[in-house]
C-alpha cells in the first residue's frame, strides 16, 4: 500500500518583499506623503509570513516531504550542470533542458544551502523553446556533502563512487582533507578511491609512506600525473562503468586529469597562485560528464576547507577504520582520545600501530579545526 498524502503548510521565504521606510522619512508630519520614495513601503506588514499547502507524501530521514506533482505533464531527468541562472537537465531520451526550480523545491529543501545539485533525479515541466521547470527532486542516495555557515551544502548526488584528488606539489598534499573527504564519503556511503595527481613534480618513491597508509587500510589509491600520462590507465579502470563525483582542494588539477583520461572534454583548466601556492578556483559549478569508456563523472568545485556534516565529537572514532579493534583497549567507555590516560587508541599511536598523521587528523576534526 503506498503511503497517505498529506498537506503541509509551508512558510515561504519573501524574496520580493520592498523594504519598510525608514523612521526619518515620515518623522515631519508636514512632509508630503507623495513626495516619499515610492519603492519603499509606508505599511509595517512587511515581516508577515507567507505561506502555502503543500501535497505529499512524507519520506524517509533523507528525503522529507515528497511533493505531489501532476505526473502526466511532468518529464523524468537529470540534472547535467547548475549555472548562474538555472539548470541543465537531460531527459530519458537525451533532449536537454535549460530549467528553473519552483520555490516550493527551494523551500521545503530550506536546512540546506543547495536545493537542487548535479546528479539529481528531477521531475520536470518542459515549456517552450527546450525550456522547463523543476516541480520535484526525487530522494536522493550516495551523497557528497559539507558543512557550511551552519547548512548542509551538498556537492553532489546519486553517485556511487568519489576520486578524492590531492597533489604531490603546488599546492602540497593535506592528509587531514583526504581524511575528511573519507569520513564525508562513509557518511554519503560512497565507495572513496584516492588519486595522488602531480606525480610529475615528486619523487614517487616519497609518496610510497602516504600511499601505503591508505592501501594497508582497505582504500583504492592511484598515483597519477596527467602531464606524463602516468596512472592514467589506471584512473581510466577505477572510472569505467561508475559514477563517481571528483573532488578535492582547489588546483590539484581534476579538470586536467579529466581532460587527459578523455581527450576532447576541453574543461577549463588553471595555474596555482604563485605567491601562496594555493589552487584557484577554475571550476565554479559541478557538471555531470558522460565517459566514452562508460560511465559518467561530475567535475566539482576545487575548495579549502572542509567540515563535517550532521556529525558529532563522539561520532568521528567510527569513520576511523583502524580505530576500531583498540577502542576496547581504553580503560574509559566514553573516552574521546584525546585528554584521557590508558587510552587504547593513543597507545596503538605510540606503539606505530596507528599513523599519527591519521591520528592528528582525528582530533583536529574532534576539537573543529579548519583544514
Amino acid at each position: 500500500m503506498g503511503k497517505r498524502k498529506q498537506k503541509v503548510r509551508v512558510a515561504f521565504r519573501k524574496n520580493r518583499r520592498k523594504k519598510l521606510r525608514r523612521q526619518a522619512d515620515y518623522a515631519n508630519e508636514d512632509a508630503d506623503a507623495a513626495a516619499l520614495p515610492h519603492r519603499e513601503r509606508v505599511s509595517g506588514k512587511g515581516d508577515l509570513t507567507r505561506r502555502r499547502t503543500v501535497i505529499g507524501v512524507e519520506g524517509d530521514e533523507n528525503s522529507g516531504l515528497i511533493i505531489d506533482v501532476d505526473m502526466e505533464a511532468c518529464r523524468p531527468g537529470r540534472v547535467l550542470s547548475v549555472h548562474r541562472n538555472g539548470f541543465i537537465v537531460q531527459d530519458d531520451e537525451g533532449g536537454r533542458f535549460d530549467c528553473v526550480v519552483r520555490n516550493v523545491v527551494r523551500t521545503i529543501a530550506s536546512d540546506q544551502r543547495t536545493a537542487v545539485v548535479a546528479g539529481d533525479c528531477v521531475l520536470f515541466q518542459p515549456t517552450i523553446n527546450d525550456q522547463g521547470v523543476i516541480e520535484r527532486v526525487e530522494p536522493r542516495t550516495g551523497t557528497l556533502s559539507r558543512e557550511t555557515r551552519g547548512q548542509e551544502q551538498v556537492l553532489v548526488a546519486n553517485v556511487d563512487q568519489v576520486l578524492i584528488v590531492a597533489s604531490a606539489a603546488d599546492p602540497p598534499l593535506k592528509p587531514n582533507l583526504l581524511d575528511r573527504y573519507l569520513a564525508s564519503a562513509a557518511l554519503g556511503e560512497i565507495d572513496p578511491v584516492i588519486c595522488i595527481n602531480k606525480c610529475d613534480l615528486a619523487d614517487c618513491t616519497q609518496l610510497q609512506p602516504i600511499a601505503g597508509i591508505y592501501s594497508q587500510l582497505g582504500y583504492d589509491v592511484v598515483l597519477t600525473s596527467a602531464v606524463s600520462g602516468y596512472g592514467l590507465a589506471r584512473l581510466r579502470d577505477l572510472l569505467a562503468d561508475r559514477e563517481t563525483a571528483l573532488t578535492g582542494q582547489s588546483g590539484v588539477g581534476k579538470s586536467s586529469l579529466l581532460n587527459a583520461v578523455q581527450p576532447g572534454l576541453q574543461l577549463r583548466t588553471g595555474e596555482v597562485s604563485g605567491d601562496s601556492r594555493k589552487g584557484q578556483h577554475t571550476t565554479t559549478s559541478a557538471q555531470l560528464l558522460e565517459l566514452n569508456f562508460g560511465g559518467w563523472v561530475v567535475d566539482t568545485p576545487g575548495i579549502r576547507q572542509f567540515g563535517l556534516w550532521d556529525t558529532i565529537p563522539e561520532e568521528v572514532e567510527g569513520y576511523f577504520v583502524e580505530f576500531h579493534p583498540y577502542v576496547r583497549d581504553c580503560r574509559f567507555p566514553d573516552c574521546t582520545h584525546t585528554h584521557e590516560t590508558e587510552c587504547g587508541i593513543k597507545q596503538a599511536v605510540d606503539d606505530s600501530l596507528i599513523a599519527r598523521c591519521r591520528f592528528d587528523s582525528y582530533q583536529r576534526i574532534v576539537e573543529g579545526s579548519p583544514v
